[in-house]
């Protein structure tokens, strides 16, 4: 009997052993953008002024190391298993996302898969299109935006998009619509509130009246955007 009960302690033993071994090797990093905000990834690689993440359910983004303010272990993310990639689901109502983050929200891995490769806060583009289309990918304007971030075509072509019918297309659309809200950030030297209000009424307006457009539309739109952002 006593032999048993060894034979089970050391059993036990190394089991343990092999579990805390392989909890061990489980990478996790917190990146640190320079506005606060935070993501948990996998690994990470520099390359010149460039950062590539692999996310811990898979897949990778590049983007530019001037947006990271540091980067330090995740104790916490990298003892956990990494759980299944969500699955998308119907945009919730107003009240919901007050209380979801925007990691549970619909499209969340592949707009911060695209907005981190564009050197984009993922949740600017987020609050961009809560306003816009409500998180619908279907969604059509009547003036003719289209998709999640209600791009117009003649945007779209400029930015490499060969069919209007592709802005239906989730990864279509967000790669349009945030390089078009990066081109209008770097026009406007950073400046949040022209660019937000660039993206409504068009950088020509905004340009002309030297800052948010006199327009109810526009003027409600950057504060129901800047809203969604501070959230």
């Amino acid at each position: 009997m006593t032999q048993v009960r060894a034979r089970r302690l050391a059993f036990s033993l190394l089991t343990a052993a092999i579990v805390m071994a392989s909890v061990s090797q489980i990478n996790a990093e917190m990146i640190v953008f320079a506005n606060g905000r935070t993501i948990s990834v996998k690994d990470y690689r520099i390359a010149g002024d460039t950062i590539t993440v692999t996310f811990r359910n898979g897949g990778e983004a590049t983007f530019r190391q001037a947006i990271v303010a540091r980067i330090t272990p995740d104790e916490i993310a990298a003892l956990v298993p990494a759980a299944a990639a969500p699955v998308e689901t119907p945009a919730p109502s107003l009240a919901q996302r007050l209380r979801t983050p925007i990691e549970a929200r619909p499209f969340a891995a592949l707009i911060q898969s695209v907005s981190l490769k564009h050197g984009i806060d993922p949740a600017l583009v987020h609050a961009v299109i809560e306003a816009e289309s409500n998180y619908q990918a279907s969604a059509r304007s009547q003036v003719g935006a289209r998709g999640l971030m209600q791009v117009m075509p003649a945007t779209a072509r400029d930015l490499g998009v060969k069919s209007a019918r592709l802005l239906f297309d989730p990864q279509e659309n967000l790669e349009a619509g945030v390089k078009y809200l990066k081109f209008l950030l770097e026009r406007f030297d950073g400046d949040l509130t022209n660019a937000i209000a660039a993206y409504n009424a068009g950088p020509g307006a905004v340009q002309k009246y030297e800052g948010i457009p006199p327009f109810p539309e526009t003027e409600n739109y950057v504060k129901k955007v800047l809203g969604n952002f501070q959230q």
